[in-house]
Protein backbone atom coordinates (compact mmCIF):
# COMPACT_ATOMS: atom_id res chain seq x y z
CA UNK A 1 0.00 0.00 0.00
CA UNK A 2 1.42 3.08 -1.10
CA UNK A 3 2.30 5.32 1.91
CA UNK A 4 0.15 8.42 0.90
CA UNK A 5 -2.91 6.48 -0.87
CA UNK A 6 -5.55 7.30 1.72
CA UNK A 7 -5.18 11.08 1.60
CA UNK A 8 -8.00 12.38 0.73
CA UNK A 9 -6.62 15.33 -1.08
CA UNK A 10 -2.88 15.42 -2.87
CA UNK A 11 -1.49 19.08 -1.97
CA UNK A 12 1.88 20.61 -2.86
CA UNK A 13 2.80 19.40 0.70
CA UNK A 14 2.19 15.74 -0.11
CA UNK A 15 4.18 15.67 -3.01
CA UNK A 16 7.63 17.14 -0.94
CA UNK A 17 6.46 14.40 1.90
CA UNK A 18 6.54 12.13 -1.11
CA UNK A 19 9.72 12.61 -2.49
CA UNK A 20 11.24 12.77 1.21
CA UNK A 21 9.70 9.52 1.76
CA UNK A 22 10.95 7.58 -1.59
CA UNK A 23 7.55 7.45 -2.98
CA UNK A 24 7.67 7.90 -6.33
CA UNK A 25 4.51 10.61 -7.93
CA UNK A 26 2.31 10.18 -10.59
CA UNK A 27 0.79 12.53 -12.89
CA UNK A 28 -1.19 12.25 -16.24
CA UNK A 29 -2.91 15.37 -18.08
CA UNK A 30 -6.46 15.21 -18.49
CA UNK A 31 -8.22 18.62 -20.54
CA UNK A 32 -12.06 17.62 -19.34
CA UNK A 33 -14.36 16.05 -17.12
CA UNK A 34 -15.16 12.94 -18.20
CA UNK A 35 -11.16 12.73 -18.55
CA UNK A 36 -10.29 13.72 -15.40
CA UNK A 37 -12.92 11.21 -13.56
CA UNK A 38 -11.62 8.45 -14.72
CA UNK A 39 -7.75 9.18 -14.12
CA UNK A 40 -8.46 10.71 -10.63
CA UNK A 41 -10.38 7.67 -9.83
CA UNK A 42 -7.15 5.71 -11.67
CA UNK A 43 -5.69 7.10 -9.04
CA UNK A 44 -2.84 9.00 -9.91
CA UNK A 45 -1.20 12.13 -7.61
CA UNK A 46 -1.50 15.01 -10.11
CA UNK A 47 -3.48 16.32 -13.07
CA UNK A 48 -1.50 18.84 -15.70
CA UNK A 49 -3.83 20.45 -17.51
CA UNK A 50 -1.09 20.80 -20.75
CA UNK A 51 -1.05 23.68 -23.13
CA UNK A 52 -0.21 20.48 -24.97
CA UNK A 53 -4.42 20.75 -25.14
CA UNK A 54 -3.46 23.20 -28.19
CA UNK A 55 -1.75 19.51 -29.79
CA UNK A 56 -4.40 16.60 -28.68
CA UNK A 57 -7.51 18.87 -28.35
CA UNK A 58 -7.39 21.36 -30.96
CA UNK A 59 -5.40 20.02 -33.55
CA UNK A 60 -2.41 22.35 -33.61
CA UNK A 61 0.56 21.58 -34.85
CA UNK A 62 2.57 23.45 -31.23
CA UNK A 63 1.40 24.53 -28.31
CA UNK A 64 1.92 28.54 -29.08
CA UNK A 65 -1.82 28.89 -30.16
CA UNK A 66 -3.34 28.24 -27.07
CA UNK A 67 -5.29 30.70 -25.52
CA UNK A 68 -5.70 31.77 -21.49
CA UNK A 69 -9.06 31.69 -21.93
CA UNK A 70 -9.05 28.32 -23.40
CA UNK A 71 -7.13 27.11 -20.74
CA UNK A 72 -9.12 28.16 -17.73
CA UNK A 73 -11.70 26.77 -19.80
CA UNK A 74 -10.11 23.24 -20.16
CA UNK A 75 -9.11 24.23 -16.18
CA UNK A 76 -12.65 24.53 -14.83
CA UNK A 77 -13.76 20.97 -16.89
CA UNK A 78 -11.25 19.02 -14.98
CA UNK A 79 -11.37 20.70 -11.51
CA UNK A 80 -14.86 19.69 -11.41
CA UNK A 81 -14.29 16.42 -12.06
CA UNK A 82 -10.89 16.06 -9.50
CA UNK A 83 -11.75 14.74 -5.98
CA UNK A 84 -8.42 13.46 -5.10
CA UNK A 85 -5.46 14.74 -7.29
CA UNK A 86 -3.56 18.08 -7.17
CA UNK A 87 -4.37 20.18 -10.05
CA UNK A 88 -1.93 21.81 -11.87
CA UNK A 89 -2.20 23.78 -14.96
CA UNK A 90 -0.17 25.29 -17.40
CA UNK A 91 0.02 29.03 -18.12
CA UNK A 92 0.46 29.36 -21.41
CA UNK A 93 2.92 31.00 -24.08
CA UNK A 94 2.51 34.83 -24.08
CA UNK A 95 1.36 35.35 -20.95
CA UNK A 96 4.02 35.27 -17.86
CA UNK A 97 7.07 35.92 -20.29
CA UNK A 98 6.88 39.73 -21.01
CA UNK A 99 6.73 40.86 -17.61
CA UNK A 100 6.11 39.87 -13.69
CA UNK A 101 2.84 41.81 -13.44
CA UNK A 102 0.90 40.16 -16.58
CA UNK A 103 2.28 36.98 -15.21
CA UNK A 104 0.77 37.05 -11.79
CA UNK A 105 -2.33 38.68 -13.51
CA UNK A 106 -2.14 35.29 -15.71
CA UNK A 107 -1.58 33.32 -12.73
CA UNK A 108 -4.13 34.77 -10.35
CA UNK A 109 -7.45 34.39 -13.29
CA UNK A 110 -6.21 30.80 -13.73
CA UNK A 111 -6.56 29.78 -10.06
CA UNK A 112 -10.05 32.19 -9.70
CA UNK A 113 -11.50 31.10 -12.84
CA UNK A 114 -10.25 28.33 -13.55
CA UNK A 115 -10.36 26.56 -10.08
CA UNK A 116 -6.52 25.09 -10.53
CA UNK A 117 -4.20 24.55 -7.45
CA UNK A 118 -0.75 25.17 -8.97
CA UNK A 119 0.86 26.53 -12.04
CA UNK A 120 3.27 25.72 -14.35
CA UNK A 121 5.24 27.53 -16.28
CA UNK A 122 8.30 27.36 -18.72
CA UNK A 123 11.90 28.42 -18.00
CA UNK A 124 14.68 29.05 -15.73
CA UNK A 125 16.56 32.20 -15.10
CA UNK A 126 15.18 34.08 -17.89
CA UNK A 127 11.52 34.39 -15.91
CA UNK A 128 12.86 34.03 -12.06
CA UNK A 129 11.15 37.58 -12.00
CA UNK A 130 7.61 36.27 -12.88
CA UNK A 131 8.12 32.97 -10.87
CA UNK A 132 9.19 35.39 -8.14
CA UNK A 133 5.98 37.25 -8.58
CA UNK A 134 3.65 34.73 -8.52
CA UNK A 135 4.72 33.08 -5.70
CA UNK A 136 4.65 36.31 -3.23
CA UNK A 137 1.26 36.41 -4.72
CA UNK A 138 0.79 33.12 -2.52
CA UNK A 139 0.22 31.23 -5.80
CA UNK A 140 2.02 27.39 -5.73
CA UNK A 141 4.27 26.94 -9.40
CA UNK A 142 5.62 24.34 -10.74
CA UNK A 143 8.82 25.04 -12.71
CA UNK A 144 9.60 23.35 -16.20
CA UNK A 145 13.15 22.64 -17.64
CA UNK A 146 14.62 21.06 -20.47
CA UNK A 147 12.65 20.84 -23.26
CA UNK A 148 10.39 23.65 -23.06
CA UNK A 149 8.05 23.05 -26.07
CA UNK A 150 7.02 26.88 -26.02
CA UNK A 151 9.94 27.66 -27.07
CA UNK A 152 10.49 25.13 -29.87
CA UNK A 153 10.81 27.72 -32.63
CA UNK A 154 14.00 29.00 -30.89
CA UNK A 155 15.04 24.94 -30.32
CA UNK A 156 14.07 24.46 -34.01
CA UNK A 157 13.64 20.74 -33.05
CA UNK A 158 11.77 18.45 -30.32
CA UNK A 159 15.24 16.60 -30.20
CA UNK A 160 16.77 15.75 -26.19
CA UNK A 161 17.84 18.74 -24.79
CA UNK A 162 21.00 19.66 -22.74
CA UNK A 163 23.52 17.18 -24.07
CA UNK A 164 25.91 19.47 -24.21
CA UNK A 165 27.59 20.37 -20.60
CA UNK A 166 27.22 24.20 -21.24
CA UNK A 167 23.72 23.34 -21.48
CA UNK A 168 23.48 21.12 -18.59
CA UNK A 169 25.38 22.73 -15.94
CA UNK A 170 23.00 25.68 -16.77
CA UNK A 171 20.18 23.19 -16.60
CA UNK A 172 21.45 22.36 -12.91
CA UNK A 173 21.76 26.19 -11.82
CA UNK A 174 18.09 27.01 -13.03
CA UNK A 175 16.67 23.62 -11.26
CA UNK A 176 18.73 25.17 -7.89
CA UNK A 177 17.34 28.75 -8.56
CA UNK A 178 13.46 27.30 -9.46
CA UNK A 179 13.96 25.56 -5.50
CA UNK A 180 15.08 28.97 -4.37
CA UNK A 181 12.59 30.95 -5.73
CA UNK A 182 9.84 28.51 -3.93
CA UNK A 183 8.48 26.16 -6.73
CA UNK A 184 7.45 23.20 -5.33
CA UNK A 185 8.51 20.95 -7.76
CA UNK A 186 9.82 20.14 -11.32
CA UNK A 187 9.13 19.11 -14.40
CA UNK A 188 11.79 17.40 -16.51
CA UNK A 189 11.64 17.01 -20.08
CA UNK A 190 13.17 15.13 -22.45
CA UNK A 191 16.80 15.31 -21.08
CA UNK A 192 19.54 12.97 -20.89
CA UNK A 193 18.54 10.39 -17.50
CA UNK A 194 21.84 10.64 -15.66
CA UNK A 195 21.38 14.73 -15.99
CA UNK A 196 17.91 13.64 -14.13
CA UNK A 197 19.57 11.86 -11.81
CA UNK A 198 21.95 14.63 -10.62
CA UNK A 199 18.91 17.41 -10.69
CA UNK A 200 16.90 15.49 -8.28
CA UNK A 201 19.67 15.14 -5.79
CA UNK A 202 20.64 18.74 -6.20
CA UNK A 203 17.20 19.86 -5.02
CA UNK A 204 14.98 19.13 -1.89
CA UNK A 205 11.34 19.69 -4.14
CA UNK A 206 10.20 17.15 -6.30
CA UNK A 207 11.37 16.22 -9.78
CA UNK A 208 8.93 14.77 -12.70
CA UNK A 209 10.35 13.53 -15.62
CA UNK A 210 9.20 12.77 -19.03
CA UNK A 211 11.67 10.97 -21.11
CA UNK A 212 13.98 11.86 -18.36
CA UNK A 213 14.86 8.42 -16.80
CA UNK A 214 13.76 6.62 -13.79
CA UNK A 215 15.35 8.41 -11.15
CA UNK A 216 12.88 11.63 -11.29
CA UNK A 217 10.59 11.74 -8.38
CA UNK A 218 8.08 10.91 -10.44
CA UNK A 219 6.95 10.66 -13.55
CA UNK A 220 4.02 12.44 -16.44
CA UNK A 221 2.67 11.26 -19.28
CA UNK A 222 0.15 12.90 -21.76
CA UNK A 223 -3.31 11.41 -21.30
CA UNK A 224 -4.02 10.43 -25.06
CA UNK A 225 -0.80 9.27 -25.56
CA UNK A 226 -0.66 6.63 -22.43
CA UNK A 227 -4.13 4.83 -23.78
CA UNK A 228 -3.24 5.18 -27.59
CA UNK A 229 -5.45 7.64 -28.62
CA UNK A 230 -2.65 9.32 -31.06
CA UNK A 231 -1.65 6.79 -33.69
CA UNK A 232 2.28 7.74 -35.32
CA UNK A 233 3.10 9.54 -32.31
CA UNK A 234 5.62 7.06 -30.90
CA UNK A 235 9.28 8.95 -29.09
CA UNK A 236 11.13 7.00 -27.68
CA UNK A 237 9.67 7.81 -23.71
CA UNK A 238 6.49 6.79 -23.99
CA UNK A 239 4.78 3.31 -23.13
CA UNK A 240 1.34 2.77 -24.09
CA UNK A 241 -0.75 0.68 -21.66
CA UNK A 242 -3.77 0.84 -24.24
CA UNK A 243 -4.38 0.78 -28.15
CA UNK A 244 -7.92 2.90 -28.19
CA UNK A 245 -7.61 4.19 -31.32
CA UNK A 246 -7.83 0.64 -33.01
CA UNK A 247 -10.42 -0.40 -29.95
CA UNK A 248 -12.90 3.35 -30.57
CA UNK A 249 -12.40 3.18 -34.64
CA UNK A 250 -13.74 -0.41 -34.67
CA UNK A 251 -16.51 0.12 -32.37
CA UNK A 252 -17.67 3.28 -34.35
CA UNK A 253 -17.33 1.04 -37.11
CA UNK A 254 -19.41 -1.44 -36.24
CA UNK A 255 -21.96 1.00 -35.47
CA UNK A 256 -22.08 1.97 -38.80
CA UNK A 257 -22.74 -1.17 -39.89
CA UNK A 258 -25.40 -2.16 -37.23
CA UNK A 259 -27.43 1.20 -38.11
CA UNK A 260 -26.91 0.00 -41.73
CA UNK A 261 -28.12 -2.98 -41.48
CA UNK A 262 -30.89 -2.33 -39.32
CA UNK A 263 -28.77 -4.16 -36.52
CA UNK A 264 -29.10 -1.13 -34.15
CA UNK A 265 -31.53 -0.53 -32.47
CA UNK A 266 -33.42 -3.72 -31.96
CA UNK A 267 -36.78 -4.15 -30.03
CA UNK A 268 -34.80 -4.56 -26.11
CA UNK A 269 -33.21 -1.04 -27.44
CA UNK A 270 -36.91 0.47 -28.73
CA UNK A 271 -39.77 1.93 -26.74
Amino acid sequence: MSVHSEIKKVTTETLRKMKFDKEKITMLTAYDFTTAKMVDAGGVDAILIGDSAANVMAGFETTLPITLDQMIYHAQSVVRGTDRALVVADLPFGTYQSNPEKALESAVRMMKEGGAHAVKIEGGKEISKSIKKIINAGIPVMGHLGLTPQSIYKFGTYKVRAKEEAEAEKLIADAQLLEELGCFSIVLEKIPADLAKKVTESISIPTIGIGAGADCDGQVLVYHDMVGMNKGFSPKFLRRYLDLYTEITGAVSQYVKDVKSVEFPNENESY
